[in-house]
């Protein structure tokens, strides 16, 4: 019997043995497990509910949404509760920001349903009508000031306005570890989408997003020369640039 309590005794002292043996080879690898749990904020609840009511071509179920409010609502719970801190690679604050923009977006049109358009509600991007970690954000915040900051032009493909115009709603939540590939494909789609840019090699008519953000495409040489990095037409330098009227259609 004694020997049975010392053995269920000198367990625990093992475990802490370990514990104590690895932090002190590495003193940060507390840190670092804990880092991780708050850093791979779990998406899958908005990535369940977009292949749900999002198609291929980006129609969105607003009513479908509606009826989905309460897992909506759970997701949006999750964002609220694991705001990115510094220890966040580049890619999970991206993709945790573009989901932030775009379940919210959501959120606002079926607050408001039904609707023809985000505009058709009072100051849809400027009002604070959310919040992360305790403080208030809008939409525009969001854009403007946090992911545009980050200096990767190709958030305009990912986040969604709603409308016919915008770039197709992902049926995908965005994660850490896919963000390279879908940023690609989100750009690639939308600039050979020919409901949304007409390109041909001396002229090209295309979103007024490459206008509004001019500058954002321009940090490594022309617009043009973003446009090639996913055109499958070959753009000349020298073609002629105009811009599309923007259709604000609920894009459903």
């Amino acid at each position: 019997m004694k020997k049975i309590l010392l053995s269920l005794l000198f367990i625990p002292l093992l475990v802490m043995g370990c514990i104590q043996k690895k932090t002190s080879a590495n003193p940060n690898s507390i840190q670092i497990i804990a880092s991780e749990t708050i850093k791979n904020v779990d998406h899958s609840k908005w990535d369940a509910l977009l292949k749900k009511h999002v198609s291929a071509n980006g129609n969105v179920n607003y009513k479908g949404f509606l009826k989905d409010k309460t897992a909506l609502e759970a997701y949006l719970d999750v964002l609220e509760a694991n705001v990115p801190s510094k220890s966040w690679s580049r890619n999970a604050t991206l993709a945790y920001w573009i989901n932030v923009y775009n379940a919210f977006t959501v959120k606002l049109i079926i607050d408001n349903y039904p609707v023809k358009s985000i505009k058709e509600i009072s100051n849809p991007w400027g009002k604070k009508f959310f919040a992360l970690g305790g403080q208030k954000y809008s939409l525009e915040q969001v854009e403007h000031e946090i992911l545009r900051k980050m200096g990767e032009p190709r958030i305009h493909f990912a986040i969604n306005c709603a409308s016919f115009s915008c770039p197709n709603l992902l049926n995908e939540a965005y994660t850490e570890a896919n963000l390279s590939k879908q940023l690609a494909q989100v750009a690639k789609s939308f600039i050979n989408d020919k409901t949304k840019n007409t390109i041909t090699k001396s002229k090209i008519e295309v979103s007024e997003i490459f206008n509004w953000f001019a500058g954002d495409f321009k940090t490594k040489g022309s617009l043009i020369d973003f446009l090639n990095q996913y055109s499958s037409v070959k753009i000349d330098a020298k073609a002629k640039t105009s811009y599309k009227d923007y259709n604000w259609s609920l894009n459903e």
